[in-house]
């Protein structure tokens, strides 16, 4: 190779001012001529060079925000809460996709039972999803964001009500679409409603003394074991206690205490001992 590429144009090829076509020519042979690329490496300025070379590893490096995440920043949500939001284990497709075949399978159930002017299977298990969901959404084993949360300044207890609020969204948006596929029960099968807020408010406001996995475990089972014992007491095909209107309102008032429970506790989830996420977390 007799040519190569004059000084002048090195040059004015650093500083982006080699106009065709002997720009084209200069690309082409710098790509297969080493010794025109270290003539390059001489004229050119190393600190815009370094400067080059870390813009390109940082867009390299960003991570890309995801279809939800960029429509949660569109419609106002902050970009660091929204991808809070979006890292949440149970928000992702594979957990969607099993309550709602759950919730499938519970709604094709009640039709084959119908026994009772309530579809007390499906009353029964609805309270329980948004509930698993709430527990499921923190800790270290399962949380992709959790050394991001744990050294966070920002409240814990804040950072709890903002995956609650969006997990209990979701949840309770799945069981009143299923709920949408049982017209012929009336308002009887919206009486999961009230239930699952007193379950999942009891088992946060628990969480705090109890741990994120023993409250809502407790919870879940006192739910059963009341379920239980109503259907002993409750003639065949008669409404359950917990599904009447004396149940619904203690279901009221079991939500409202356990708010104001949670409340009063909300400086325990900044503490080592009281939810693994929140531990580094200080009032911001």
């Amino acid at each position: 190779m007799t040519w190569h590429v004059p000084e002048e144009d090195l040059q004015a090829y650093v500083h982006g001012e080699l106009a065709a076509p002997r720009l084209w020519s200069a690309d082409t042979h710098l790509a297969s001529c080493a010794r025109c690329r270290a003539a390059l490496a001489e004229v050119s300025d190393p600190v815009a060079l370094d400067a080059g070379w870390e813009r390109l590893d940082a867009e390299l490096d960003a991570p890309r925000p995801g279809l939800v995440e960029a429509l949660l920043v569109r419609i106002g949500v902050a970009d660091h809460t929204a991808r809070l939001l979006t890292a949440t284990p149970v928000l992702r497709a594979s957990w969607l996709g099993a309550v709602a075949a759950v919730l499938l399978m519970t709604v094709l159930a009640s039709y084959s039972m119908r026994m009772s002017a309530t579809p007390t299977l499906f009353l029964a298990l609805a309270p329980l999803l948004p509930l698993a969901g709430v527990a499921l959404s923190y800790g270290p084993a399962l949380d992709p964001t959790y050394e991001m949360t744990a050294v966070t300044p920002t409240h814990g207890f804040r950072l709890l009500m903002i995956r609650t609020v969006a997990v209990l969204t979701v949840g309770l948006g799945l069981n009143g679409l299923a709920t949408l596929a049982l017209p012929s029960y009336g308002l009887h099968a919206l009486a999961w409603l009230l239930p699952a807020l007193a379950l999942t408010g009891t088992g946060l406001a628990l969480t705090a003394r109890l741990g994120p996995v023993l409250a809502p475990s407790l919870v879940g089972g006192a739910w059963v074991a009341l379920l239980a014992a109503a259907h002993a007491r409750t003639a065949s095909g008669a409404t359950l206690a917990p599904f009447t209107a004396t149940g619904q309102t203690v279901a009221a008032a079991v939500a409202a205490l356990a708010a104001g429970l949670l409340y009063l506790v909300r400086d325990r989830f900044d503490s080592s001992t009281a939810y693994g996420p929140f531990s580094g977390g200080g009032a911001a």
